[in-house]
Order: structure tokens, then sequence, then C-alpha cells
């Protein structure tokens, strides 16, 4: 008989929870955090010490032995180095455990070995890493024991952001700033505070560990490099929401336990399109907790799959010809009274607020489409968006069929007099239940869609932070409200003014707005009649950081210096290379170390079986055709080796990030190509058995 599980006990076992902080610290202590958390500043050196105290002892009754600064570097995974809590023995050499305020609140990793694109020098080594106390601290399991791990932004010692945590924070008290200059003009004069409202849906794969580790090309490289389809694919949509296989549930009810511990609110889990491939999401929390517990799901996802025999992938494309893996972000604005923003009501039209945040957002969006794509561009991704499988490379908004039409009219009378309703859904079945029919449908084509009182943003990629999704959300909707709130702030006539601003907003912005078929060809040419960029790569996306309209409204609101932005085009660039450099020396080790040297077993099989056939004087037509095939791939695949390593040694030659990453793109990219096409061919027709590694077939449908 299973074990039943109380979730309800289960939930945030291994958080430090502003419950737990209730309970153990003192009360004006626990006040004292409590508006730190909400309003910002500091604590008091005295308070500091306590919560480190309360914070090590509650650690320690469940386990702990070290603790972490947990951090998040531009490296896009997180860091952590343990300290254990003990310290000198006493008198009589028995040994205590300790933790300060001081090593609570402040920590200091080697910084000259993460990524900071030229902001620090090689021997600048000194960074600081700065606690998160808008973020719970947590215990996290794994061979080491029990960790504290606390939260924390990791900076330079001249001061400049070397994480993606910072600049999210930094956005967050922008964007907190500029919303409620727009709600207090609509009379809401008790919010105090105003965050983000994120949740992150996970797509991921799952395969088995021994077919993983046969395959060098996933171990350095997170995909594949190589792989023929195999017979079946994802074509009979059978897999998408189709009963989940018993070692897979059993991996997911195991990965559900350890996030609900972490206090991630794990709450659906389902087949995705492509075999293997499944998905997780929770609900909605802040922005800033959101990218935070997306970390842990994804280190999670990968540490339960080890305890299963199995490996999670969280590359964008681990296997061509099949769906990748991508994550929605879902956005919205919530005021700390309990508002959401984003929330239309029953009769949209009438809502001048809401009308005014989705003007803003529009138009933000449009004036930015640019830096938005960029925020979503990383090596994995260029393979999937604008393939028929995610979102176009062209950035666009989905407002569906009844936001449309009230913005058709605000923009072409200044006013909206009705909205559409979605009246019932009728099945034709008496026993089936009457349904409210939602007043528009979805669409799973656009990159930035409305989905009833939120936006979701679905280009960003499985393995990728959503740190700088939101942190580019928040400041360019927040630069919008700013503009928005000069105009409505300094105007006699409110009313007229906003009025005026929402039409002007919404008419200005008008090309934004598709509500079509992201994936058909006739939207591509319409997007460039529009005007609307169409990034097609991570490298052609990386300018979009340094543009004058980026720097200025980055530095406007203190969310980016530009020394920031130019540190992190340069790790872009270096990034790209570097993983393309890895995939390419990685498909030539493959090609030299095992499958030219199958597919020439095999050649020299068949040329065995060739003489023995017409010796004895049987027809040889079919071993002479394979033996040709064979051959002729092997030389097309010894050509293309040639090529990629000697273009390889050009390109590592380049001194110029920028023009570096344009080679690997332009040059090594086709070179990878034209090695897998024979090589491909090859597997098609080299005897199973004879075959070095796992095939598509293998991986995809046996786990």
């Amino acid at each position: 008989m299973s074990e039943v599980l109380n979730i309800e006990e289960l939930f945030g076992k291994n958080v430090f929870t502003i419950e737990k902080m209730r309970v153990r610290l003192p009360r004006g202590v626990y006040h004292e955090v409590r508006r730190v958390m909400e309003e910002g500043g500091e604590l008091s050196k005295t308070s500091a010490d306590i919560v480190a105290k309360a914070m090590k002892d509650w650690a320690v009754e469940n386990g702990a032995t070290h603790f972490t600064h947990w951090f998040q570097p531009l490296t896009g995974i997180t860091a952590e180095k343990h300290d254990s809590f003990v310290t000198h023995p006493d008198d009589e050499g028995r040994m205590l455990l300790e933790f300060k305020g001081k090593e609570l609140i402040k920590g200091e990793p080697d910084a000259s070995s993460f990524p900071s694109g030229g902001l620090r020098a090689t021997f600048e080594a000194r960074g600081y890493t700065a606690w998160d106390i808008t973020s719970p601290a947590f215990l996290k399991e794994d061979a080491t024991g029990k960790i504290l791990c606390i939260p924390t932004a990791f900076c330079s010692y001249t001061g400049e952001a070397l994480d993606k945590k910072t600049p999210l924070l930094r956005s967050e008290e922008v964007i907190s700033e500029q919303a409620l200059r727009i709600v207090r003009l609509f009379g809401n004069t008790e919010a105090k505070k105003v965050t983000s409202s994120v949740g992150i849906e996970q797509e991921y794969f799952l395969i088995d560990r021994e077919k993983y580790l046969k395959r060098p090309d996933l171990i350095f490289s997170g995909r594949t490099l190589y792989g023929a389809m195999p017979p079946k694919g994802q074509e009979l949509e059978d897999h998408y929401f189709g009963a989940i296989r018993e070692r897979i549930g059993a991996y997911m009810k195991d990965l559900n336990i350890e996030l609900w511990k972490l206090g991630v609110t794990a709450k659906t889990q389902h087949n995705e399109v492509a075999p293997a491939q499944h998905e997780l999401a929770p609900i909605y929390e802040s922005g800033n907790v959101a990218v935070d517990h997306n970390q842990l799901v994804m280190e999670t996802m990968k540490k339960v799959a080890g305890r299963h025999g199995l490996m999670c992938l969280l590359h964008e494309k681990p296997f061509a010809g099949v769906n990748g893996s991508g994550k929605h972000d879902n956005w919205s604005l919530v005021t700390d009274n309990g508002m959401n923003m984003l929330d239309p009501g029953l009769t949209p039209n009438e809502n001048i607020q809401f009308l005014l945040v989705l003007a803003c957002t529009i138009k933000a969006v449009d004036e930015h489409a640019d830096l938005l794509r960029q925020s979503a561009a990383d090596v994995g991704n260029d393979h999937r968006l604008g393939a028929d499988e995610a979102p176009p490379a062209i950035i666009s908004v989905f407002l569906g069929d009844q936001l449309e039409d009230v913005v058709r009219q605000l923009a072409s009378t200044g006013k909206a007099r009705k909205a559409k309703n979605g009246g019932k859904l009728e099945t034709g079945v008496s026993t089936l239940p009457e349904l409210d029919r939602d007043a528009t449908d979805r669409n799973r084509t656009s990159p930035f869609a409305f989905t009833g009182n939120k936006f979701e943003f679905r280009m960003v990629g499985s393995s990728d932070s959503v740190a700088g999704p939101n942190t580019t959300l928040n400041a360019i909707v927040a630069e919008s409200f700013a503009e928005a709130a000069d105009r409505l702030e300094n105007t006699d006539d409110f009313d007229m003014e906003v009025h005026d601003l929402i039409k002007e907003y919404l008419t200005d912005h008008q090309r934004i707005i598709f509500n079509g078929d992201g994936y058909s060809d006739e939207w591509v040419k319409e997007a460039e009649r529009r005007g609307l960029p169409n990034i097609k790569s991570m490298v052609e996306s990386v300018q979009a950081l340094l543009s004058k309209k980026s720097v200025a409204m980055f530095e406007k609101f203190k969310i980016f210096t530009k020394a920031e932005l130019a540190s992190r085009a340069e790790i872009l660039y270096e990034t790209y290379s570097k993983s393309i450099n890895i995939e390419a020396m990685t498909m030539l080790d493959m090609a030299g170390k095992q499958i030219i040297p199958a597919a020439m077993k095999y050649s020299g099989k068949l040329a065995e079986y060739l003489t023995a056939i017409k010796n004895a004087g049987g027809d040889t037509t079919v071993h002479v055709e394979l033996l040709k095939q064979c051959t002729s791939e092997l030389a097309k695949m010894r050509k293309a080796e040639e090529k990629l390593r000697k273009d390889l040694e050009k390109a590592n030659k380049s001194a110029d990030g920028k023009k570096k990453a344009e080679f690997y793109r332009d040059v090594i990219c086709a070179d990878m190509a034209a090695l897998r096409t024979p090589a491909d061919a090859l597997e098609m027709i080299v005897e199973k058995d004879m075959w070095p590694f796992p095939t598509y077939g293998d991986i995809l449908f046996e786990v």
C-alpha cells in the first residue's frame, strides 16, 4: 500500500518561511524583517545577528551542517560555496556552531572565475554576495547533506551587477514605483507596492541515463548533433496529454515531493507534444521568487532524474525533427491590496484603468520589440524560434477577438461602446453541463499573448533563466507608465486626457497587434510591411542591448549602466562562440572515433560479402548499390569533416567577440549541418549492431 502524502505538512518543510520567522524571532525583530521585506532598507546589526541565529538553529535542527550564499551569476545557472557552521572549539575541545548576522548579510566569493564581460580583469578577484531578504532561505538536500541556502545578489568590488538577480530586483522597484503612479490616478490610495506576478511553465525531456551516457553529443552539448529520424515521431499526436507511463509517473511523484518541500507550488504535470517530452507548471508568485523557484525546478528535475536512472534534458532542441522545449513566462502586475492591473473585468470597454495599462503595455512591446526578443535569445533557442513549433522570431501581441474589437473601436472613434461576450458553449449532448465560453480563443503561435488577466511571453528557452525576460518586461512597461503618468498628473481634464492618451497609444502601435497564424509565410511578409523587426538569431539580437533607446531607458531607471549592458553583450557573444565550438569539436570527435570507423567496418563487411557472393556466381546488385552508397556518404563526410576542422582554426583566430560569433553562426553552423547530413544518411545504411551509439528510436521510445 502506497504511503499517504500530507501535502499541507510537507509544503515548505525545507523553507525558512515567514511563519517560521514569526514563531522563532522576537516580535520586534520579526516586524523589522517584515518592514524591510515590504518597504526596503537594512536590518540593524543586532537584528541581523538574531535572525542569523534563528535561521541557523532551524537549519541545524533539520540536519544542516553548512550554509551557502546561493546566487545566479551570468552563466545562466546557480552557484554556491559551502561553509560549515563550525567555529573554534572551546577550551574543553567541544565543537561550537555559529552563524552571525554579517555572514548572513554578506559573502565574498571569488568573482574572477565568473563571466564579467570586461567589467573585471582576470586578476581582480573580489566580489560580494548580498542577502536578498525578499526570497526565503531554504534547505537543499543531496549527497553532501543538508545545506542552508541563502538567496543572494552578486556584484563586483566596484558595485556592478555580475548576476541575474540584481537587475531583476532593480526592475521590480522601478515597476512598483511607476505602477503606483497609475493606480493613484484612479483613486487607489491604499496600495503601497506593486509586484510582478509570474508563473513559469517548464518543458523538459526525460531519457534513459544509460543511453545518455553512450551519446557524447548529449554529454558535452546537451543536444544530439547526429541522428536520423525514426519511423515514428510525433505525427500521430498521441503523446500530448497521453497517459503517463509508470517510470515517468514515479519520477514526477518524487519531483513534486522535493519541490513542495522547497515551497515551490508545483501544480500541473503532463506529457508534452514530442515523445519523451513533459511539462511542469507552478502557481503564480512574485516575480523575484518565481525566478528563484524556476532555477530550483531545473536543478531538482536533474537531481531527481538520476534517482530513477533517467536524464533530464533542458536544452531547447535536444532532438532534430521533433518539437523542442521552451518555457512560457506568464506575467502580470498585482498591487499589495489584491488588484490585478491586467484584469479586464466583465466589461473591459468600460474599465479605463485596464485599458490604459493595456495600451501602455502594447506601446512598450512595440517600441522595444527588439529588446524583448533579445531577452529570450540563447544558443539553443535559435533552433526553435520561427520553426513551426514555437513562436516566430517576430514579436507581436495577441489580444483575442474581444480586446481586438475594443481596441479597434477606441482607435477609430475614441470610444468603445460594447465588448463581445463568449456566450454559452453548446455541445449537443444533453447529459453534459452548459459551459460559459471565453470571449476569445487562444493563439499558440503568438510570442506575446493576452490570456485573460495576464500576458504569456512564450519565446523563452527551456534552459534559460527567466530573470532577463522579466527584467526587460518590468523595465519597458515602467517606461510606458512613467510617460503616461507624466501627462496625466499634469492635466486639467483627466477624463479627456486619459481617453486621448489611450486612443493615441492604441492607434500609434496597432502594428504590433496580430491575432492570426504566426507560423505562416504570409505573416512574415506582413510583419515586414508593418516594419516589425525579424531577428532570426541570438547573435543578431545582442545589438538591441546596446541601442541608444535601450541604454537610455535602462540608465534612466538605474536598472543597468551602459558598462553593465556592454558587458552582457560581450558575454553573450562569447557564450555563443564557445557553445558552437564545443558542438563542432564534439561532432569531429564522434565522426573520427565512432561514425567513420563504424561505416568503414560495415563497408568492409559488404566488400567481403560482395566478393564471396560474386565468386559463388550470385547476384551482387544490392551489395554493390549499398557499398556505393556507403562509400559515397563516407567520402562526403570526410570532406565535410576537413572543412569544419579548417574553419574552426580560422574562427579561433578572431579577437573581436561580435565578428567571431557571426563567423560561428554563418560558417561553422553551416559546416556542422554539412557534416551531419551524410552521417545521418549512413545511420540509415549501416547495420544497427554496428552503429556506435543509441538512435533516436532507442532514446525517444524506450524510456
